[in-house]
């Protein structure tokens, strides 16, 4: 089985659907390993985004993620990376596919609802980030 890191960001925070993106998971056969919500301080959301530190979205990308609560979660299911991909949907969520969370809860390609790790190694350095391995059960 695999585990991958889905983040539910501030604006889906505010919007009050955390459970409505829970359920999306759930019923797609990906189990919450671990859970917590959090609000990520300037140097956890610079930390965590290291990898774009260069790109000209850093700042605002950090900004929007400290500006209020996360829920940061493990999932496990069969080919949970990818499956967690698809039911995100597009980055810009103009362009996700209805029926996917950022077409149903993202407000633009900023405040776009969720993160989700894009890969397996990228998974397992951002589960560690978040979680201790006590933590997932």
């Amino acid at each position: 089985m695999e585990q991958t890191l889905s983040i539910i960001k501030p604006d889906a925070v505010k919007k009050g659907v955390i459970g409505k993106i829970i359920d999306r998971f759930e019923s797609n056969n990906l189990r919450i390993c671990a859970m917590k919500k959090l609000q990520l301080t300037r140097c956890d959301a610079e930390a965590f985004y290291a990898i774009h530190k260069e790109r000209p979205f850093f700042k605002d990308l950090v900004d929007f993620m400290i500006s209020g609560p996360v829920v940061v979660m493990v999932l496990e299911g069969n080919n949970a990376v990818m499956k967690n991909r698809d039911l995100m949907g597009a980055t810009n969520p103009k362009e996700a596919e209805a029926g996917t969370i950022r077409a149903d809860f993202a407000q633009s390609i900023d405040a776009n609802a969720v993160h989700g790790s894009d890969s397996l190694e990228n998974a397992k350095n951002e589960i560690a980030f978040f979680f201790s391995t006590r933590e997932i059960c």
